[in-house]
This record gives structure tokens, sequence and C-alpha cells, in this order.
């Protein structure tokens, strides 16, 4: 305390000198109109530098947080992207499959859009319910494929809704060839893997080698000559010694089936008929 008294006293002086000053300005200011106009002009002006400055600093210090935020909302965005990019691929790509299946081998039958609202795959016997009945003009028998290829029969048909024997079925029977060789058979799954049917009854003459394709025959009223199977996995002998075996991988991805088409033409129920009468 008596340090301080001390080093007050020897500088009373300066002391005394810096008092007055800021008395002298403080009456200058105040009672002197323009005086006190150029103080709270430059005050402010230094008032304003002083927060911009501080405001840049503490921003500069927040600038990591922001970058972590909008680095984090740029990958959201890309995944998004990503995901609706692909979901427009596969809707453009089925719309691309259906008009090309149209314009080929479809030529002549009229299509029925539909859309797949139940399914099952681990089962002996496996059916589709499709959202089109017989207010739509669906019938029994008639042919349901996609833009990949053939996926079933129409079986029972209600007035909203139908009923389809898929691939996947041990009822279900169809007619297929070699693609480019003619030699036929008929395809019927065996209860075990989904991406696998069986062509059976294959002349042992026939020439099938591993990656041939497989298409539907056209001897029946349901599919025409030329729509897409699968491809040859393996050839084995049959039972019988008589034929070939030969497991087909199915073009058809069972387990992601959305939009399908019901095939038919003018004149297959006189053909079915008559078919049936001897068998």
């Amino acid at each position: 305390m008596r340090n301080l008294l001390d080093f007050i006293l020897k500088n009373s002086h300066s002391f005394l000198f810096i008092l007055l000053e800021v008395l002298c300005l403080v009456l200058l200011f105040r009672f002197n109109n323009y005086q006190g106009s150029v103080y709270f002009t430059s005050a402010n002006r230094f008032c304003g530098f002083v927060y911009e400055t501080t405001s840049q600093v503490t921003g500069y210090f927040h600038l990591k947080a922001i970058n972590d935020s909008l680095t984090e909302r740029n990958i959201k965005a890309e995944q998004e992207l990503v995901a609706l990019r692909r979901q427009v691929m596969e809707l453009s790509g089925d719309t691309v499959k259906f008009d090309s299946l149209t314009a080929t081998v479809l030529q002549g039958f009229n299509l029925i859009k539909a859309h797949v609202v139940n399914n099952s795959l681990n089962r002996a016997d496996n059916y589709l319910t499709i959202d089109c009945g017989s207010s739509d003009g669906l019938l029994p028998e008639m042919g349901v494929v996609n833009g990949l290829g053939v996926v079933g029969i129409v079986d029972k048909t209600a007035s909203h809704h139908a009923l389809v024997i898929s691939l996947l079925n041990s009822k279900s029977n169809v007619s297929c060839k070699i693609k480019g060789r003619e030699y036929f058979g008929y395809l019927r799954w065996d209860g075990k893997d989904s991406r696998f049917s069986w062509l059976r009854d294959l002349p042992r003459h026939a020439v099938c080698h591993k990656g041939d394709t497989i298409v539907t025959s056209g001897y029946s009223a349901i599919f025409p000559e030329g729509i897409m199977v699968g491809t040859v996995d393996k050839v084995l002998d049959s039972n019988d010694g008589l034929s070939y075996l030969v497991r087909v991988k199915l073009a058809v991805d069972f387990g992601r089936l959305n939009d399908v088409r019901i095939i038919f033409r003018k004149g297959m129920e006189e053909q079915q008929q008559l078919e049936k009468e001897i068998q």
C-alpha cells in the first residue's frame, strides 16, 4: 500500500494532467455541438470497426463447425441423388425393355399394365397377386411378362385383382426352346432355388451348351415365340437316358418383381378351347 501511495505522489503531476485533459475533452464535446457530433460520428465508426473485426474473428473460428455441417449435408444430398438416379434408371429401363419387347415378339398382342401387390418365393407352389382383374379385361390363362422375360400365367381373376402362377410353381409348364437351334422342351420348377428352373424332355440329339439362350417356343396360345426365359446353366442326362435335363438360370428376378404386363391376342380363347378338347 505504501508503495502505491509513493507511486501516486511521485507521478501526481502526470495524473493531474491526464485528469484535466479528460475534463477538458468532456466539456468540449458536451457543450459544443460541432465537436460533439464529430466525436459521436468517430466513436460510432470506431465501434463499428471493432464489432466488424470481432465478428470476422469469431466467424473464422466457427468455420470448422460450419464446414462439417455443409459436408454432412453434401454427403446426404449425394446419397439421395444416387438413389434417385438408380430409381429413374430402373423405371426408364423397364419402360425401354417393355417397348422393345412390344416392338418385336409381342406384335399383334394386347398389353395390360399391372403391379405386383403380393409375391411368394419359398413355397413349392408360388403365386403372385396383381392389381388388375376381370373388370380390366383379364381372363385365366393369359400370359404375364415383365421387361426381362416370362413371369407366369393368370390362374384366377376377381374384379380388381388376379392370381398368377409364377414360373416358381410346380404346376407351371411352359414350352421353351433353345434360341437359334429350335430344339424345345418344357420348363418346370423343382421347388428349390428361385433363381433356376429346369428344361425337361430336350431331345438327346439336341445341341446345347452353357450360356445358350432359352426363349418361349410359341407352341401355345399363351406366349408368342421368342420371349426371353433365361440362359443355360448346366446340361445333365435325364433319368430315362432318352433326353437332356437342362438347368436354366431365369432372366426374371422374382424377388424384385414390381411392374408386369398381361399379354393376350384375339382368338387365343378359340385355340385354347380346341387344344383342351384333345388333351
